[in-house]
């Protein structure tokens, strides 16, 4: 396999190198001023938006989402490949607040490639839409107390169709971004057969 950069690779690390230098690092002790002086511990500090304005402009925004194998649709991203957007995510991790500035956040990316790959067109108006924009966030359901939740096949929650409605039973311990107010779809890892 060849793992050399790609051209369109090259590009994106320099333009994000520039962002980096020029936005992110100056507004690292901007954010946890914002954040360590707001009232509430889940107020956004202001400066992330402004960051999130900027990498729309430079054309820094959903790097993350692969192109569907089947269709090509990328949802308006750059439909980077795994191995494309494998030196964006080094980048990304130099600060705390670049994915998010980015829209390439976790569990956010993991969600919207689910709603992009499993998605019905209504979840994907209703829910992939308003992520992919930044306007919502999500959660990921996964962790149960007593097991090792990070093999999904220890997770003991149930989802059993009852009529035409899913009935989920079980109990989860982590949730992650759970307690964002801008939180607004939560996906849960369940199993649906005890096979």
């Amino acid at each position: 396999m060849d793992f050399e950069y790609s051209d369109r690779t090259k590009a994106l690390l320099e333009k994000l190198n520039k962002f980096m230098d020029e936005v992110i690092y100056p507004a690292e002790p901007v954010y946890e001023e914002q954040l360590n002086s707001a009232k509430d511990r889940w107020q956004l500090p202001p400066v992330l938006e402004e960051c999130k304005a900027e990498a729309k402009k430079r054309g820094l925004w959903n790097m993350f989402l692969p192109a569907d194998r089947d269709s090509g649709d990328t949802h308006g991203t750059m439909g980077l490949s795994n191995l494309e957007y494998a030196p964006i995510c080094e980048l990304l991790g130099r600060s705390s607040i670049a994915s998010e500035s980015t829209n390439c956040s976790a569990p956010d990316t993991g969600n919207m490639e689910v709603f992009a790959r499993y998605g019905s067109k209504e979840q994907k108006d209703k829910w992939l839409k308003p992520l992919l924009n930044g306007e919502i966030r999500s959660a990921y359901a996964m962790t149960e107390p007593g097991v090792a939740s990070s093999d999904a096949k220890n997770i003991s929650t149930r989802a059993e169709l009852v009529g035409d409605e899913w009935v989920i039973n079980g109990e989860k311990y982590y949730i992650s971004c759970a307690g964002d107010p801008r939180c607004k779809v939560l996906i849960t890892m369940v199993k649906t057969s005890p096979d």
